[in-house]
């Protein structure tokens, strides 16, 4: 039976949501009951996912529009044009967090809380509603260990830690089944070569979404400095959450250790006796067989 899963994102300027989101459609161990927007401009954002799941067609799943945090360059406004919230032929819910919660609650099944951006949304859904861990389980692209940004060998303080810090400070402290996939692994990965083509050359129409996206987002921040040696026309980017995606359905290709973690209050996330214990992503048993998974589902 497939996997019960939420997918909560700040889809809209990182691309790697983009690739994230068309990998979980092409899943079929997963079973998507909502996807909600985070960060941002959340209706810009919640357009984005319905486009990209009309594209699929999947209209069936519901989009929420979440808790609009801070400001942040909308760099897939192009391909978004003028696709209105309107022309979803599914379920738009105005409270991500009360959808969370009611779908979470309501389930026959444990649900699966896939959290690719600032938690947000996550840490009011726990406010409103502290049951929901009773019948869920939460996986996220959260943290820096020991290796950071571009596989550096000291950790840095991670986007979406830092974005908003007492958000993922509350979802830590939670007692709740937690895995985390922090940049130890997930700031590997990226596709190049074969991988890279697989996907570039497919004539799948979401495939060829998650392309045009790809480039249209490289011609928005190709000044950024850890970009400076993408050749977009060869490569991906580094697909930070697309791991979370994967670890909904399957550890296998990682290597997990039980931590005791906690995130300061500068955003930093450390080893700590006192923190919460959760499953972390630290390594990887096979980073390629990754890769080759994520072109193959996604070109499919």
């Amino acid at each position: 039976m497939a996997i019960p899963v939420i997918l909560d994102t700040d889809i809209g300027f990182d691309v790697d949501d983009i690739w994230a989101l068309a990998f979980m459609l092409k899943c079929p161990e997963l079973d998507i009951k909502l996807v909600v927007t985070n960060t941002g401009d959340t209706l810009y954002s919640a357009k984005l996912v319905a486009k990209l799941l009309a594209v699929e067609g999947r209209s069936d799943i519901p989009v929420g529009i979440g808790i609009p945090i801070d400001a942040v360059p909308k760099t897939h406004a192009k391909w978004l044009g003028d696709y209105r919230l309107e022309d979803y032929q599914g379920v738009v819910f105005q409270d991500a967090v009360g959808a969370i919660c009611e779908t979470i609650l309501s389930s026959a099944d444990p649900v699966t809380l896939v959290c690719i951006g600032p938690l947000s949304n996550i840490a009011a859904s726990l406010q409103r509603a502290p049951a929901i861990t009773g019948n869920s389980r939460f996986i996220g692209m959260h943290g820096s260990i020991k290796r950071g940004y571009l596989g550096a060998a000291k950790p840095m303080k991670e986007y979406n830690v830092k974005c908003h810090t007492m958000a993922c400070q509350q979802v830590f402290r939670t007692p709740w089944d937690i895995s985390i996939t922090p940049l130890d692994t997930c700031g590997l990965v990226s596709l190049k070569g074969d991988d890279f083509r697989r996907v570039a050359d497919s004539q799948d129409l979401l495939a060829r979404a998650v392309m045009e996206n790809h480039f249209g987002w490289f011609d928005k921040v190709s000044d950024w400095p850890m970009l400076s040696e993408l050749d977009p026309t060869q490569e991906s980017s580094i697909l930070y959450d697309t791991v979370a995606i994967y670890m909904a359905f399957s550890q296998d290709l990682l290597a997990m250790e039980q931590l005791s973690v906690s995130v300061t209050d500068d955003a930093r996330t450390v080893i700590d006796a006192s923190g919460q214990v959760m499953s972390c992503a630290m390594s990887w048993q096979d980073q390629s067989q990754f890769e080759q998974l994520l072109a193959r589902r996604i070109a499919s």
